[in-house]
């Protein structure tokens, strides 16, 4: 069994990642931080882990969290860089879910995210949590940074056809949709139920801060920088990414066998038939990412159909599937979660 803390247990992601970790059959819960709740059971807040969770939230600078074996970051953007170096140092093995080590490039997460980097000497350590890229790496890592909701949709989507060689990489088009959870789980009048529910809209049109790690990690599997429109938006739903995304074809490519020989020994993504149109309720509350290939009257655009559940895939089992790997467990060791219907 290995020790296992988690730094901000209360949002969205937090109980998501309390959800896998009560049930995962190697792992012991030590400890669950939140300074606005300490001393609160964590059952209290979350009805839905009675009986599986009996912990109290503790306060951050009363935790002991160097006696983990692993630690969970599951904080804004900002928090996990400010106690990363302490808990690197004395041996505990980090998995962030913020954005604080994602980007390599310290100067562009600094314009993005509107605060200087308070540990830039361990953002070159990071290893990018996308196991479907990076395994090797992760295997032997001691600082993962967790990639975000949209990253992993777009890039799992767009992966085989920039490793091939076959689009035009200048001209990448990612028009996606999250659920509302993607927010967070804080007061904000956009995500109102009043404003959210029978509406939908785009947002972040000029840039979104997931950007330039989706262009970072694209423009690595290219072996050269990319050019990608990046449109989000806001659908009406509590859980999932859809990710519509086209490339222009520059060589002859079966797109159906291109993608269904890249991840077929991929435990958690799914290449779907030919013609198929995925679902966001098709992995709600799994790990999976379900991908359909099309080519519109068979022309020179390569449309992919990439869907997620943003808490989990995009996030907290994502997470999981990066400590089973540096644990040495088996991949899908409690993510295998079957997705909810209806």
């Amino acid at each position: 069994m290995i020790k296992v803390g988690i730094v901000g247990g209360t949002g969205y992601t937090g109980v998501e990642l309390l959800r896998i970790l009560a049930q995962h059959p190697k792992v012991k819960l030590k400890e669950i931080t939140s300074r606005q709740e300490a001393g609160m059971a964590v059952d209290e807040l979350f009805p839905s882990l009675r009986k599986q969770v009996t912990l109290k939230f503790s306060d951050p600078s009363k935790a002991n969290l160097s006696k983990c074996d692993l630690v969970f970051f599951a904080t804004p953007n900002g928090v996990a860089m400010q106690q990363a170096r302490s808990l690197f140092d004395a041996g505990v093995l980090i998995i962030d879910l913020s954005a604080d080590f994602r980007i390599k490039n310290i100067a562009e997460w600094e314009k993005w995210y509107g605060m200087p980097h308070a540990c830039p000497e361990l953002v070159a350590e990071a290893v990018y949590g996308l196991p479907e890229l990076n395994r090797k790496h992760i295997k032997n890592a001691r600082l993962i940074a967790n990639p975000g909701c949209y990253p992993t949709a777009v890039q799992l989507g767009f992966l085989p056809l920039i490793e091939e060689g076959v689009v035009d990489t200048n001209q990448l088009i990612a028009d996606t949709k999250s659920g509302v959870s993607g927010a967070g789980r804080k007061a904000e009048i956009n995500t109102l139920f009043s404003e959210a529910a029978d509406n939908f809209k785009s947002y972040a049109v000029p840039g979104h801060r997931h950007l330039p790690e989706i262009k970072q990690g694209l423009s690595i599997a290219a072996k050269k920088e990319v050019g990608l429109t990046f449109v989000p938006h806001l659908t009406p739903m509590i859980r999932g990414i859809h990710a519509t995304l086209y490339a222009k074809l520059t060589k002859k490519v079966d797109l159906q066998t291109l993608y269904a020989n890249r991840y077929a020994s991929e435990p958690f993504v799914d290449v779907l038939p030919a013609g198929k149109h995925p679902e966001t309720r098709s992995v709600r509350g799994s790990n999976y990412c379900r991908i359909a290939v099309h080519r519109p009257q068979d022309g020179k655009i390569a449309v992919i159909l990439s869907v997620t559940d943003n808490l989990v895939k995009g996030a907290a089992g994502q997470a999981v599937q990066n400590m089973n790997i540096m644990f040495g467990f088996r991949e899908t060791l409690g993510i295998e979660h079957i997705p909810l219907l209806p």
